[in-house]
């Protein structure tokens, strides 16, 4: 792919650029549902992202709770924001933090106005926010704009041997252009954590990364399990022949590539402050992780399978690549870019990783993945603890 092409995107007021234009209704909490489903079946082209919490947190919770929902409305891939809470004062701090970004955005509260009435009035709005939006235009952007994530799942054999380095590849080439990238998967790096630990762009860098590492090791060693095999590696791993966590590991690495240094460290569902690789201490749970990198304000992801994973996002177009035959064979409605090719000696990495670039190029020029086709559009809140 030449990385001096322009693309065809959404220059949003705060001078990102998303690669789709959507209209969302968003739930402060899950009594809200309902009502947002309401509006999205009431005005064509908005887009309800229901979710199941919002009521009774506290703390460190509760602000990941405002900032993962701040950061969806933030997205540049979305274009104007409904919030409808059961009540104001917090529907209010979503309205408040998304409108920084200066786009269109209004909040409705149904308590002493019921689900009715709400629903009404938010209807009205967002059906004068989808035809503002739908006049919007694309306009050319330098792919440089892009900010692009990464995670993987239902890894096998053929993931880190074939896909996941293509996904490498693909950073490599992304970093060195000056994009935003961003990987995570914290409990995905046990055993491999030295080598991103050497990736970092300083000794405070790697301070940062450590303390992340470390934090969930304590977190395995509070709870006293000794034995991670339910659950890392997955079934569906060890199926594939990943025997592991220390295997799955070693293949989730290779998609930051050969060159890529790590800029920083995140928290859960902040934004990075400059172009680079990006760690973001996450979930290895495909929808809680790509939720968050949404949240961050990333336009457009690659995910890795190896044995098949169906996963999207409703904000962040997915693209899902593999190099297991069979994968691609009996589910192909969910595979964007066949890599198999690897595996037969049929192409080499420095051209499935611009096989996969060529599908972003696509993609954020408007082309449906398979999981915006196919309607998946899992969005995930990371919990860090129970509710009061």
């Amino acid at each position: 792919m030449d990385m001096n092409k322009t693309f065809m995107g959404y220059r949003r007021e705060n001078g990102r650029v998303g690669v789709r234009n959507h209209v969302i209704v968003l739930p402060l909490d899950d009594l809200s549902n309902s009502a947002c489903q309401a509006v999205a079946n009431n005005v064509a082209g908005t887009l309800a992202i229901v979710h199941p919490y919002g009521r009774l947190q506290f703390g460190e919770d509760l602000e990941l709770h405002f900032r993962t929902l701040i950061g969806a409305g933030s997205n540049p891939n979305v274009a104007a924001v409904i919030v409808i809470g059961i009540e104001k004062e917090w529907t209010n701090k979503i309205v408040e933090g998304i409108a920084k970004t200066g786009k269109p955005v209004f909040g409705f509260g149904i308590e002493q106005n019921g689900d009715l009435n709400t629903v009404a009035m938010a209807s009205r709005k967002a059906k004068e926010l989808v035809q503002w939006a739908t006049g919007l235009q694309r306009v050319e952007c330098p792919i440089q704009e892009l900010w692009v994530s990464c995670k993987c799942g239902e890894s096998d054999t053929t993931s880190g041997i074939a896909s996941c380095p293509t996904v490498g590849n693909a950073f490599d080439k992304l970093w060195k252009n000056g994009n935003t990238l961003l990987f995570g998967e914290t409990t995905e790096l046990t055993g491999g954590e030295h080598l991103v630990a050497a990736r970092c762009k300083n000794e405070e860098v790697r301070r940062q990364f450590q303390a992340f590492f470390d934090r969930y090791a304590d977190i395995i060693d509070k709870h006293k399990i000794s034995d991670l095999s339910d659950s890392q590696p997955t079934k569906g791993n060890i199926e594939g022949g990943l025997t592991t966590i220390e295997e799955k590991a070693l293949g989730n690495i290779q998609k930051i590539g050969k060159e890529c240094i790590v800029e920083g460290c995140l928290e859960k569902a902040y934004s990075p402050t400059g172009p680079g690789l990006w760690f973001m201490d996450s979930s290895s749970a495909a929808a809680e992780m790509i939720t968050l990198a949404a949240a961050a304000g990333y336009v457009v992801h690659f995910f890795p399978t190896g044995q098949g994973n169906i996963i999207g996002n409703p904000i962040l177009p997915v693209i899902k690549l593999s190099a297991n035959p069979r994968t691609v064979r009996t589910m192909s409605e969910h595979i964007d870019v066949d890599v198999s090719g690897l595996l037969r000696r049929e192409m080499n990495l420095d051209q499935a990783g611009d096989l996969l670039l060529d599908m972003m190029e696509k993609t954020v020029n408007g082309r449906l993945t398979s999981a915006e086709a196919l309607k998946h559009q899992e969005f995930v809140m990371t919990r860090l603890y129970e509710s009061a």
